[in-house]
């Protein structure tokens, strides 16, 4: 397993060096883990300038982010894999949405059924809490851990990314609100006025969309997307080595990328909001999803 991940972060580093494409960078390490990319070392501003349309106050003050080499999801978690780890573990989500009880149900282990009456097995796993996500990462670990039993003795290795890791990945070298621009343009993502044929409408499969230049689908829009960090209301005191930025007893963590029913302004690579960490607020928890990331040596 160690010279698995020092081969794999080895062709990390030389493919980015040498410019080479996503599929040159992707790997699969047990049958239950996800696509990974792997995501190059570099620096970036962080955050949104002044002039930047739709901007909060909480995207700021811009501030330049180190970050060291690691691992992020192609996709987001899908249905059928949250399905998958709830079939497997009994676990007990709570409601995101207690006023209606929309929660994933799972009567017995073995059985598990989804928020919604039709969820195709590729759409972005959502009404997930922080809580929840965290939850799956555990199993998640232990069927890598099943699967290389020469892993190092230590937590993870799966994992949240930390709200600079997300923003890095999601921008992929650009500087633009989004990745392909300044304008939410035409059928780029799923959004309520992004031009698909998803708009406030439903979720769209997680490839439904063009890649990023990193290789990433679905980083902006369809689901809000979890992170590791604590909320805070703005930059100033926040870690530069891109590592989640803690709080001692916190309890709501920072959202990324918008969704299928979020005006554009929150469909930007800067754009953030804060969620309580169990869920049970409409629309951040309803529509609340996440993609793993990994470390790498």
């Amino acid at each position: 397993m160690a010279r698995f991940l020092v081969r794999t972060a080895c062709i990390i580093l030389l493919a980015a060096a040498a410019g080479a494409g996503p599929e040159d960078r992707t790997f699969k390490e047990c049958p239950n883990c996800p696509d990974m990319i792997g995501i190059p070392a570099g620096k970036f501003v962080m955050g949104s300038p002044a002039r930047e349309p739709g901007r909060f106050d909480a995207e700021g003050p811009q501030r330049i982010v180190t970050v060291k080499a690691f691992a992020l999801a192609q996709y987001d978690v899908t249905s059928e894999d949250y399905l998958t780890f709830l079939r497997a573990t009994g676990y007990q989500p709570e409601p995101c949405n207690r006023i209606l009880n929309m929660r994933w149900r799972v009567p017995d282990k073995g059985v598990a059924l989804p928020p919604y009456d039709e969820e195709p097995a590729r759409w972005p796993a959502s009404c997930i809490s922080w809580k929840d996500a965290h939850a799956y990462i555990d199993w998640l670990n232990q069927k890598v851990r099943e699967a290389r039993p020469g892993l190092p003795n230590r937590s993870g290795p799966y994992r949240l990314p930390s709200e600079a890791e997300w923003e890095f990945s999601a921008r992929a070298g650009t500087t633009t609100a989004r990745w392909w621009g300044d304008a939410i343009g035409t059928d780029n993502a799923n959004c309520n006025g992004c031009g698909s044929s998803y708009d406030f409408h439903a979720l769209s499969n997680i490839d439904s969309f063009k890649p990023n230049p990193f290789g990433l689908y679905g980083m902006l829009g369809n689901v809000w997307q979890w992170t590791e960090d604590c909320w805070h209301k703005g930059y100033i005191g926040a870690p530069t080595d891109a590592r989640p930025w803690a709080e001692k007893n916190c309890t709501r963590h920072v959202l990324r990328g918008g969704s299928w029913d979020n005006v554009p302004l929150f469909v930007r690579s800067a754009a953030r909001v804060g969620a309580d960490e169990s869920g049970g607020e409409f629309d951040y928890s309803t529509l609340a999803g996440f993609r793993v990331a990994r470390d790498l040596p």
